[in-house]
C-alpha cells in the first residue's frame, strides 16, 4: 500500500482562479447578524473582532486570516458559544457555504499568483543537509550558524525568515569550512585512526583512587559513582575532530536489574571541571549475555570517552575519602550487590559515513576525476562548474545564469591559480547565490523540478537526489503513481530520519527536551538514559506512523508503543520485551496503567517539555496539545491578563485557580478549549510518571482529571478524554 499522504500530495497542487469583488451573500449578513453581532459588534468588540467594521474582501491578504478564522470558528461549534442560541443546521450549513465560496475563491488566486508557499531560504540545519549530500563530507556545520526563528512552530516558514549581513556571512564561513574539507580529502586524501584498546589500558593505576573504571579479572568495570565524570577514559581522545566508529568489546551487566539490563550511556567531552559539557553518543543497554557495541558519533579532537552506569534508579556505589573520588582497594562492588557495567576493550576507527574519497573526488571534479583535465585545465571549467551549479541550484541552469561564475574560475586560472583552486573559487560564488541558498519558484503550477524539490526537503531535509533529479527532467513527477512510488522510495531511506529528527524537534518541540532540568530532590529516578529513551520513543512512533501508513486518531492514542527496559520500567507496563533489544515495538497492556499511554501526548518527551522541572500547568500543556496535535490555533491571552502560577505545595489546586481565572469574561471562551487535553493530562508528572496527588512525595491535593470538552462532551481522565479525540479524526487530519 503507498504511503502518500495526503498532506504532501496537497501542496503540489496550484490552479490560476480569478476573483472579483462581490457584496456578501444574504445568508451570511443574516446569520452574522443573528448569532454574532451581539458580541463583535463596535461596543462590544469582544477577542477584539468588530464585524461591523470588517470589510468583506476576502482577496484583501490583511482581512484574509480574519475571515477565515469566523468560518473555522462556525464549522468547528465553537460560535456561537455554547450558552448562546444554537443556529439550526441548515442556517450553518447556509452560512458555511456562503463564506467558503469567496475563502477558496480567494486563496486559489494568491496561489496563482504568488505559490502556494512563500519562497524561503534554507534553514540551518537543511544548509548543512544541503553541503552534506552536495559535497560528500560530514562536517558538523549547522552549530555555526545563527538559530532559525520559528513562525507557527516552525522555522520553514518564509514569513519569519530573515537574511542578514551578519547571518549571510556566517553562511559563507560555513561554505568555506565545507568546501576547506572537501578538497583538502580529495586533494589529500582521508585521514586514517584504529585503535584498540585494551581493559587495562583504559585506567589510570590498579590500586589507587581515580574516577576512571575498575580493572578487575581482565575486564573493564564502570559502576554507578554519583560523581561527575566518573567513568572517564582518558586514552580513548580523539586525535583529530571527526566522525569515529567505537565498538565497545564484549558489553556485559553485572548484577543486572529486573528487566535483565544495566542502563548507561557512552558519552564524549573533555571532562574536565572547567569544561563540563558532555555530548550525547548513545544508550548501552547492558544484559547478562557478552556481546559488541557499536556506536558512530563525531568526536572533537581531544574529546574522551566516558562510559557510565547513568540509572538513577541504581544505588550509587560508596565513594572513597581522597577528594571524592572512588578506592577500589580490597573492596568487590559486585560481591556487595553494586550494578556495573563491564567490557573487554575499546575499539575506535575513523570514519567517513556521508561519502568515501572516491564521491567527494566525483562531487569536485567529475566521474573522470581530476587527472583527464592536467593538460588543458581551462576545458574543465564549464563542465564541471555547470554541473555543479545545477546540481545545487536544484534544476537547469541558463547560460545567463552560469556566466558569472565561470567567470570567477576563468579569472582565477588567468592569474596562475591551479584548476582545484579555481573551481573552488567558483563554487564559492556557486553557494554563495540565492538560487542555492534560497528555494527559487515560478509563480503558478509547480513544475517538476520544484516538486523534486520540494519532495526531498519535506522527507529528507535535504536536495533530490540523482534518481529525483533525473525524474524531474524526464518531466515524470506529475504522473501519480511515479510520485506516489518516490515518496514510498524516500520514506524507506535513511536520509528519512533526518526529516524525523528535524519534523518532531520543531512540531513536538523535542529540540527543548534539555530546557529544563527536574529537581533532582523531586524527581529521583529521572536521569540521562530516560532523557534519551524519551526523544527516541517519540521519534520511533512517528516513524512509524509514516512507514505504516497508519490512520490519523493514532496522533492521540494507540494500543501500542515504541519502549525499552528503562521506558517500560519508568511508565510501570508489564510488558515482554528482548533484553538487550534496544527500542521495540509493544502492544500496551489492557489495564489502567497501559490504557494510559499510547499516542503522543502521554509519552514522556511531551510531558517533559510542556512541564518546567519542577510542576505542570495544565494551561501550558493544554494550548500544546491543540495546537500541536489538534490542529486548535489558540491566540494570546489579552493584554493585562496575569499568568496562572501554580501551588508548588500543592495546598491549592490548579484546577481551583483556573475556576477563578475562567470567571473573567475575556478568559473564558479560550479556557474552555484550553483546559480539557491539560486537566486530562495532569496524572502526569513533569517527567511522565504517573501520579494522583500534587506536591513532594504526593503529599498535597487530590488530582482531579475530569472535565468536558468545548463540545460539552464529559470525560474522566486521559483514557476517556483520548477516545473523544479518537472519534475526530477530520479534525485530526486537517489539523495534521
Amino acid at each position: 500500500m503507498s504511503r502518500s499522504p495526503l498532506v504532501f500530495l496537497g501542496l503540489l497542487a496550484a490552479g490560476p482562479i480569478g476573483i472579483g469583488a462581490a457584496e456578501p451573500p444574504a445568508s451570511l449578513t443574516s446569520f452574522l447578524d443573528a448569532h454574532c453581532l451581539e458580541c463583535h459588534d463596535a461596543d462590544v468588540k469582544k477577542g477584539g473582532l468588530n464585524l461591523l467594521d470588517l470589510a468583506f474582501s476576502p482577496e484583501n491578504p490583511s482581512l484574509f486570516p480574519t475571515w477565515q478564522r469566523v468560518y473555522e470558528r462556525v464549522r468547528d461549534g465553537e460560535m456561537p458559544p455554547a450558552k448562546e442560541p444554537r443556529p439550526d443546521h441548515a442556517e450553518q450549513e447556509s452560512f458555511l457555504a456562503a463564506l467558503e465560496q469567496p475563502l477558496v475563491t480567494a486563496d486559489r488566486a494568491d496561489i496563482a499568483e504568488r505559490g502556494r508557499v512563500r519562497g524561503r531560504r534554507l534553514t540551518r540545519t537543511e544548509y548543512e543537509n544541503s553541503l552534506h549530500d552536495l559535497l560528500g563530507i560530514d562536517l558538523p556545520l549547522a552549530s555555526l550558524l545563527p538559530e532559525d526563528p520559528e513562525t507557527h512552530g516552525f522555522e520553514t516558514v518564509a514569513e519569519g525568515q530573515q537574511l542578514s549581513y551578519h547571518q549571510l556571512s556566517r553562511y559563507l564561513d560555513a561554505a568555506d569550512l565545507a568546501l576547506d574539507e572537501a578538497f583538502g580529502r580529495a586533494l589529500k586524501g582521508d585521514a586514517t585512526y584504529r585503535r584498540n584498546l585494551l581493559p587495562e589500558e583504559l585506567i589510570r593505576n590498579r590500586g589507587g583512587n581515580y574516577r576512571g573504571p575498575e580493572f578487575r579479572n581482565g575486564k573493564s568495570i564502570s559502576w554507578p559513582i554519583g560523581l561527575q565524570f566518573s567513568g572517564r577514559m582518558r586514552t580513548t581522545a580523539a586525535p583529530d575532530s571527526g566522525w569515529y566508529r567505537i565498538t565497545l568489546k564484549e558489553v556485559a551487566a553485572i548484577n543486572p536489574g529486573k528487566d535483565g539490563a544495566v542502563w548507561g550511556t557512552l558519552r564524549s567531552g573533555k571532562g574536565e571541571s572547567d569544561a563540563p559539557t558532555l555530548f550525547m553518543i548513545g544508550l548501552v543497554e547492558a544484559v547478562k549475555e557478552p556481546r559488541d557495541l557499536v556506536f558512530e558519533a563525531w568526536i572533537e579532537k581531544g574529546h574522551l570517552l566516558e562510559l557510565r552506569p547513568n540509572d538513577a534508579t541504581l544505588k550509587n556505589a560508596p565513594t572513597g575519602a581522597q577528594g571524592g573520588n572512588i578506592s577500589y582497594k580490597d573492596r568487590d562492588l559486585a560481591k556487595q550487590g553494586f550494578s556495573g557495567i563491564a567490557h573487554r576493550g575499546i575499539v575506535m576507527e575513523r570514519i567517513y559515513p556521508n561519502g568515501d574519497l572516491a564521491s567527494v573526488r566525483r562531487a569536485l571534479f567529475g566521474d573522470e576525476g581530476l587527472e583527464k583535465w592536467k593538460k588543458v585545465p581551462a576545458d574543465a571549467i564549464n563542465p564541471l562548474v555547470a554541473r555543479f551549479a545545477r546540481r545545487a541550484f536544484r534544476r537547469p541552469v541558463t547560460a545567463g545564469q552560469l556566466a558569472p561564475h565561470l567567470q570567477i574560475a576563468v579569472a582565477e586560472l588567468a592569474d596562475g591559480a591551479s584548476l582545484p583552486d579555481a573551481l573552488r573559487a567558483a563554487y564559492r560564488s556557486v553557494l554563495c547565490s540565492p538560487r542555492f541558498l534560497t528555494f527559487v519558484e515560478n509563480p503558478g503550477p509547480l513544475d517538476d523540478h520544484a516538486i523534486a524539490t520540494r519532495l526531498s526537503y519535506a522527507l529528507w531535509a535535504g536536495p533530490p537526489d540523482w534518481k529525483l533529479r533525473q525524474l524531474a527532467e524526464k518531466g515524470e513527477l506529475r504522473d501519480p503513481e511515479k510520485l506516489a512510488g518516490e515518496i514510498d522510495r524516500l520514506l524507506d531511506d535513511e536520509r528519512s530520519q533526518r526529516f524525523v529528527r528535524s519534523f518532531t524537534g520543531q512540531w513536538l518541540k523535542l529540540k527543548q527536551i534539555d530546557f529544563t532540568s527536574p529537581d533532582p530532590r523531586q524527581f529521583r529516578t529521572f536521569d540521562p538514559v530516560l532523557q534519551e529513551s524519551f526523544v527516541q520513543e517519540t521519534r520511533a512512533y512517528f516513524a512509524g506512523l509514516i512507514r505504516e501508513n497508519l490512520p490519523v486518531d493514532h496522533l492521540v492514542d494507540s494500543r501500542f508503543a515504541y519502549l525499552n527496559g528503562r521506558l517500560a520500567r519508568h511508565y510501570r507496563l508489564d510488558v515482554q520485551l528482548e533484553p538487550g533489544g534496544g527500542l521495540q515495538k509493544v502492544t500496551l497492556p489492557d489495564n489502567p496503567a497501559g490504557k494510559a499511554r499510547g499516542g503522543f501526548a502521554t509519552q514522556g518527551a511531551i510531558l517533559k517539555v510542556t512541564a518546567d522541572g519542577t510542576h505542570t500547568s495544565p494551561v501550558i500543556r493544554g494550548v500544546f496539545i491543540n495546537e500541536r496535535l489538534l490542529g486548535v490555533h489558540i491566540p494570546p491571552p489579552p493584554p493585562g491578563v496575569p499568568a496562572i502560577e501554580p501551588d508548588i505545595r500543592g495546598a491549592v489546586s490548579i484546577r481551583d485557580q483556573l475556576a477563578k481565572h475562567r470567571q473573567s469574561e475575556s478568559c473564558v471562551s479560550c479556557h474552555l478549549t484550553i483546559d480539557p487535553p491539560g486537566f486530562a493530562l495532569e496524572n502526569f508528572d513533569p517527567i511522565g510518571s504517573w501520579r494522583t496527588s500534587y506536591g513532594a512525595g504526593g503529599k498535597g491535593a487530590r488530582i482531579d482529571p475530569s472535565g468536558s470538552t468545548r463540545e460539552g462532551e464529559p470525560f474522566d481522565g486521559v483514557v476517556s478524554w483520548k477516545a473523544i479525540q479518537r472519534s475526530q479524526d477530520k479534525t485530526l487530519a486537517r489539523g495534521f
